[in-house]
């Protein structure tokens, strides 16, 4: 199960770059097509560096910082820590898992009995 997880998640990283690197070369393809350079048409992906040592990226014209990512993953850690769901699933499987062990510790130790 997860070597098949495993090629999936290969699988699709690599069509979404595929995806990217496709985008990229239809739109030097347009820049050609056109003659010149238009500012208009953006690159798929663009990573430029300031003068101040930043690194800025865009991707489909969207621009991505650290600031952005770090605010997510505040928003994410207070997503996990507030999810009632999630906490009774736990206590549900475990529930369940004990539960599963001990049935087949009994039924081990009639066996034993028996034989």
């Amino acid at each position: 199960m997860v070597k098949f997880m495993f090629k999936c998640f290969v699988l699709c990283a690599i069509l979404l770059f595929g995806i990217l690197i496709g985008m990229q070369q239809a739109n030097q393809g347009m820049i050609k097509m056109k003659g010149y350079n238009d500012p208009d048409l953006q690159s798929a992906f663009q990573v430029e560096k300031e003068h101040t040592g930043n690194v800025e990226a865009s991707i489909l014209g969207n621009k991505v910082t650290s600031q952005d990512l770090q605010k997510k993953q505040e928003q994410l850690e207070q997503i996990e820590a507030f999810n009632f769901f999630s906490q009774i699933g736990k206590q549900f499987a475990s529930i369940i898992s004990s539960g599963v062990s001990e049935l087949l510790n009994t039924v081990a130790r009639w066996v034993n009995v028996i034989f």
